[in-house]
């Protein structure tokens, strides 16, 4: 066991050769092939969801874990499944831009598209079970989000990806599908104050995924592959994912002003200084090279990594939030 490895790949996306993924262990090879790095933002998102349902009293450990590896298990599965659909369209050859900044398994040789086809299934099976049992529990409105949520895992990549509804899918599954679709789970109510509050994170991870686009805006362009930043163009594209930051704090705001959440949720304003780096590269078109002060082995990604660092402090801080508001509940400071 490479534990080791493990940390690493929670962490990054880490490059390797043949010989390096051969000497693997197989939960290593599966944290890399699945990108498990990013899979924290699905965990931000149940943790949000449990952290609510906590706050109303009706939190459920034991729903809470079987939600949570469901989803981590669907994003998983969402993940192996794009680099599939991506290599069989022929999207990943002749260094295609994704197969430049981490390991594409079957691309770049590391797997056969068999193996990788056993990964996503059982991965998707885990998946489905844990949904099913919840579904089982909570009754026809868990069909409906179950229902959603495999479509989106199958069918992200395409056609929606190619058509400029990748972005707004992947906003509707990180915030009401995930955050109020898992209020639901866990309290058996649904509830649209908590899918307005799941709008401030849904946003963040949506934005990750734009700066995504925007780097690979001239490798999708070429390859047909109409994402919103294409359809939108770069410059705009750019402004947008910036409006997208901004709106974060300003939805934050709106739910401390109606009372949904009290002012201790402020503290996610210690991430302006993240939001305040990733303006200065926001503002100006990608450089046709890293800065030399740049972090080896991340280029070519440059939008995407100001993103996930912004969306990682902000999301972090929201469940600490969410945590200091809980605790000062209980202690009769707010109502």
């Amino acid at each position: 066991m490479n534990f080791a490895m493990w940390g690493k790949a929670l962490r990054i996306i880490p490059r390797l050769n043949k010989d390096e993924w051969d000497g693997l262990d197989l939960i290593s090879r599966w944290l890399i092939a699945t990108r498990s790095a990013v899979l924290i933002m699905t965990f931000i998102s149940t943790g949000i969801a449990g952290l609510l349902a906590f706050r109303d009293g009706q939190f459920d450990m034991s729903l809470w874990l079987l939600l949570t590896v469901g989803l981590l298990m669907a994003h998983a599965t969402n993940n192996l499944l794009n680099d599939l659909t991506d290599y069989l369209k022929g999207v990943d050859q002749d260094n295609y831009f994704r197969t430049q900044y981490g390991p594409q398994p079957v691309a770049q040789g590391l797997m056969s598209k068999r193996e990788l086809m056993l990964y996503a299934t059982v991965t998707g099976l885990i998946a489905l079970l844990a949904g099913a049992y919840l579904v089982y529990l909570r009754g026809p409105l868990a069909w409906g989000l179950l229902g959603l949520g495999a479509f989106f895992v199958l069918f992200y990549t395409w056609p929606l990806k190619y058509i400029g509804l990748g972005e707004i899918a992947v906003l509707i599954v990180w915030g009401p599908l995930m955050i109020g679709g898992g209020y639901f789970i866990l309290t058996g109510a649904w509830r649209w104050d908590v899918v307005i509050a799941s709008l401030p994170y849904a946003l963040g991870v949506t934005m990750v995924i734009f700066g995504k686009h925007i780097d690979k805006f001239d490798a999708d362009k070429e390859k047909g592959i109409h994402t919103l930043p294409v359809l939108l163009g770069e410059r705009t594209a750019r402004y947008v994912a910036i409006t997208m930051m901004i709106l974060q704090y300003v939805a934050v705001g709106y739910l401390i002003s109606t009372g949904y959440f009290s002012p201790v949720l402020l503290i996610v304003l210690i991430a302006l200084t993240a939001f305040a780096l990733a303006l200065t590269v926001y503002l100006k078109p990608r450089p046709a090279a890293p800065p030399d002060t740049y972090p080896a082995g991340v280029w070519p990604l440059w939008f995407v990594t100001l993103a996930f660092f912004h969306n990682r402090r902000f999301g972090l801080l929201f469940l600490l939030g969410l945590v200091i508001d809980i605790t000062l509940r209980g202690m009769g400071w707010f109502a």
